[in-house]
């Protein structure tokens, strides 16, 4: 029965109050783990937490991935309440809003912004969830990449593009090393997909653009996917996007 290995097991959501990361959230406790979702904004974390509980047990947590300290003693408390984290899912994530994404508009806090919490904060997470897997010999992280991880574009803006590349190479780095202890990374290349962070663009897609689209339930089952494999079975690289991919027609670079 897929999903069936997941009762019982112990999933912490990053971004998990809305769009990628509450999809899969609301995959994992259907599935019958354990969720906590964790997140910025108290709105979002308690309509997510609302959705979630209709699902399995779930909590949310107030988070900025950004804050080490935060991170550390969040993971600390999980494992202490519930005496592991099986798998992590790095789905908080930002960009540059305003049209103020690229070389000739951006500023450096812009950039620090993105790259506090795209990389350093999914770091901040890896790194404090490791020692417990290590301890277990099992584990499972996903990380939520990007297409502009694998596929720079003007669109997305050199904060974005670098840090969703760093994404992967953070990913494999954990593979090549973690491997030994039964632990495995995966990382998640979304292309386009309808959630909130389309928001931020110079121009937001139309509801007529975002309906073909991937959504974010398509993600939530990918992760789903991956976290019912058997431990024996390392995803290493997973790149999903719309069958109406509009970065292969060139429309999508500016």
């Amino acid at each position: 029965m897929p999903g069936a290995e997941l009762r019982g097991r112990v999933a912490w959501v990053t971004g998990g109050g809305s769009g990628i990361g509450l999809a899969g959230a609301m995959e994992l406790a259907k599935s019958g783990a354990r969720v906590v979702i964790s997140g910025r904004t108290a709105r979002s974390n308690e309509e997510g937490l609302a959705q979630l509980k209709k699902l399995g047990e779930a909590e949310a947590l107030r988070l900025d991935v950004a804050d080490r300290k935060a991170v550390m003693a969040a993971a600390a408390d999980i494992e202490k309440r519930y005496g592991r984290i099986d798998i992590l899912v790095n789905s908080a994530g930002t960009n540059i809003g305003g049209g103020k994404r690229n070389f000739a508009t951006m500023t450096t806090e812009g950039w620090d912004e993105v790259v506090a919490i795209n990389l350093n904060g999914l770091f901040y997470c890896c790194y404090a969830v490791l020692p417990g897997m290590r301890a277990r010999r099992d584990g499972l992280i996903i990380n939520i990449a990007s297409w502009a991880g694998r596929y720079a574009s003007q669109l997305t803006g050199p904060a974005y593009n670098a840090t969703k590349r760093a994404v992967i190479a953070v990913s494999e780095s954990i593979n090549m090393e973690e491997c030994k202890h039964g632990i495995r990374a995966t990382s998640i290349l979304p292309g386009e997909v309808a959630t909130p962070i389309l928001e931020k663009r110079p121009v937001p897609p139309s509801a007529e653009e975002r309906a073909r689209m991937a959504q974010a339930e398509d993600l939530g089952a990918a992760i789903l996917f991956v976290a019912s494999l058997p431990a024996r079975a390392c995803v290493n690289e997973l790149i999903l996007t719309p069958t109406w991919n509009r970065f292969y027609t060139g429309g999508l670079e500016k």
